[in-house]
């Protein structure tokens, strides 16, 4: 298997040509002006009423054929059909958390709560807050949560303090990635529950509550639906399978873009954002599998921005970014996968050599 970069990205402008920031001014005011203009930061109730409800009705309905099939093995065909829907679900409540269904904060938190810790065991509070904190400073190595050191690491800085295990996983992370990522649904659930020690009265109350009712309810479900062995084979293939379609759904978005030097140039809202990301050609399949995220440009400009309204603004951020002289990294999905490993294996190289 190679990890060498496939075809190259489409860009506005190379980035070595990319001329320095005005001194005064704000690049991205006339974008946002215009994108206000076009009413594109206009919430879609009626869409995102239509999306909740027939994902809703979807859930209802593996649940039905769990039940009635459950005696039989043939219930784990069931089991990749419930893991893409919950990463619907798990679309929706990013919307939410983003305010992109609707402004009103408590009905956010509510839809949060019911699709992340309800439905998917997830902590909306602790992924909003994490999140949060990745968009204000995506790729910043000491401000975004989302390449801070861990199981992966995303520098060659953070490659040369590991040693041992650590050191094994960083030297092999680019083949070990799709694999780990089908640990991430049950990390999520951990990572919640884990965070409710940072919450405090009536939210850890309310947060610890929905999650404990994810619980009980899916074992519950898979318990009166079907024998032991079944749930348990049943439980793994959805679980791996949740997992490996968000991390498919995230990869792409900003591993192995630039990344900000803490010491350097300080960018503004625009070039901050756009030099970050990358955004997933494709049509409807594409917006679909992806829940919006391959305009992760877009979505990153505009957080608010309801889902439909991302393509539609595509057009006249990357018109705004050529004039500007700004890189708009775009590229195929597979292509996308190849760049973000190609990365990850290149900050494990030093490691390797040293062996």
């Amino acid at each position: 298997m190679s990890l060498a970069v496939g075809a190259a990205p489409d860009r506005t402008a190379d980035a070595a040509a990319r001329p320095s920031p005005p001194e005064t001014g704000s690049e991205f005011t006339p974008l946002l002006k215009a994108v206000k203009g076009q009413g594109l930061l206009d919430r879609r109730n009626g869409w995102y009423a239509r999306t909740i409800a027939v994902n809703a009705l979807a859930l209802a309905g593996v649940v039905t054929g769990m039940a009635l099939i459950g005696g039989s093995w043939w219930v784990l065909a069931l089991a990749p059909v419930l893991a893409v829907l919950c990463a619907r679900t798990a679309f929706i409540g990013h919307d939410a958390g983003h305010a992109q269904i609707t402004a009103d904060r408590a009905t956010s938190r509510l839809i949060g709560l019911i699709h992340g810790n309800l439905l998917l065991g997830m902590s909306y509070a602790w992924w909003n807050d994490k999140h949060n904190r990745h968009h204000a400073n995506p790729n910043h190595i000491e401000k975004d949560p989302d390449v801070a050191a861990d199981v992966l690491v995303f520098t060659s800085e953070q490659a040369a303090t590991r040693a041992g295990f650590r050191g094994w996983l960083t030297r092999h992370q680019a083949w070990l990635f799709f694999p780990l990522t089908l640990l991430e649904g049950l990390a999520l659930k951990v990572s919640g529950f884990q965070d409710l020690r940072r919450q405090s009265g009536r939210e850890r109350a309310v947060e610890a509550a929905f999650l404990v009712a994810h619980v009980v309810g899916y074992l519950a479900l898979l318990l009166t639906t079907m024998p032991l062995g079944h749930a348990l084979a049943f439980a793994a293939i959805h679980q791996a399978l949740f997992g490996l379609h968000l991390g498919m759904a995230f990869a792409p978005n900003h591993k192995g873009m630039e990344m900000p030097d803490p010491d350097g140039e300080k960018w503004g809202h625009l070039r901050r954002q756009v030099l970050t990301s990358r955004n997933i050609k494709g049509g409807a399949l594409t917006d679909w599998f992806l829940g919006g995220l391959n305009y992760q440009i877009e979505h990153h400009l505009f957080p608010s921005m309801p889902r439909p309204h991302l393509r539609l603004a595509q057009p006249m951020v990357k018109e705004h970014c050529r004039t500007l002289g700004i890189p708009f990294t775009e590229t195929g999905l597979v292509d996308s996968y190849r760049q973000a490993l190609r990365h990850m294996y290149e900050v494990g190289e030093p490691l390797r050599a040293d062996i």
